[in-house]
């Protein structure tokens, strides 16, 4: 139960017990604060926004570890992640206790970014930053998640200008031979990059000239490359394929055999 004493010396001391049944306590210069802040805490605690102040007191690098280490991301992803934590995030935020980054450091933070870091960029650290503190609001390590809220620059649109056949041909001209037909499915097919590299002969009909995108070669930085699923749902398709494509493909198979797991390129 919860409960309020007098330290001599002190004020009032407000007891109370965590919903897991740790005891807390807190001392204030006047008893009508200790007991307002226990009608506070049970009435957290019977909503279920209660939120052990102790809880708040790890750093945000050894709270970032844990969420990272349980996330369910692709392998590109998590890589991406935990750069922009290591890089950006950890070496200003990461000794700071999760209860003590306020609004105005994130924003702070922001702005400095700004300074060095693209405005897309800038919205992907804060991204992983918010990550992190929703995490610690569903844990109850934190009751607020600082960066709601948080002004980011303004990302500047740029005019995608599609490279010209003839300048797709010098693209071509400059590459090693054994990897053009990469430039070749890009250009022609609109493949991605890891949907190119895990292209294998047999998701080529040569008969109906179409190729199956159904996977990707991933490529981490810190482990093998494998195969995984495509960046979306919408991305397995069925590619018709023009006569160029074609004949890139047919020439490249006959020039370079395809590896021992069918990769057109190795």
């Amino acid at each position: 139960m919860a409960s309020i004493d007098k330290v001599p010396g002190r004020g009032w001391r407000a007891r109370w017990r965590t919903p897991d049944g740790a005891s807390r306590s807190k001392t204030f210069t006047r008893k009508v604060d200790a007991e307002h802040h226990l009608a506070t805490v049970e009435a957290s605690k019977l909503t279920g926004g209660y939120v052990d102040p102790r809880a708040g007191k790890i750093t945000f690098g050894e709270y970032a570890a844990t969420w990272v280490a349980s996330r369910v991301h692709r392998p590109s992803t998590a890589e991406h992640v935990e750069s922009y934590l290591r890089v950006h995030v950890l070496p200003r935020l990461g000794h700071r206790p999760m209860s003590a980054i306020r609004h105005s450091e994130v924003q702070g933070f922001v702005k400095g970014l700004t300074e060095v870091l693209a405005p897309v960029t800038v919205a992907n650290v804060v991204a992983g930053v918010s990550a992190v503190f929703r995490s610690a609001v569903r844990d109850r390590v934190v009751a607020v998640n600082p960066c709601d809220g948080i002004t980011l620059p303004r990302r500047q649109r740029v005019e995608v200008v599609p490279p010209t056949v003839d300048e797709v041909r010098m693209l071509l001209a400059a590459m090693p031979e054994r990897y053009r037909v990469l430039g070749t499915l890009a250009a022609g097919a609109g493949l991605r990059q890891g949907e190119a590299l895990g292209l294998t002969v047999d998701r080529v009909d040569f008969l109906r000239r179409t190729l199956r995108v159904d996977r990707q070669l991933v490529t981490p930085a810190r482990s093998q490359p494998h195969f995984a699923p495509p960046k979306s749902e919408a991305s397995t398709r069925t590619v018709p394929l023009a006569d160029v494509v074609v004949e890139a493909l047919a020439a490249h198979v006959k020039a370079f055999s395809p590896g021992a797991d069918g990769l057109l390129v190795t």
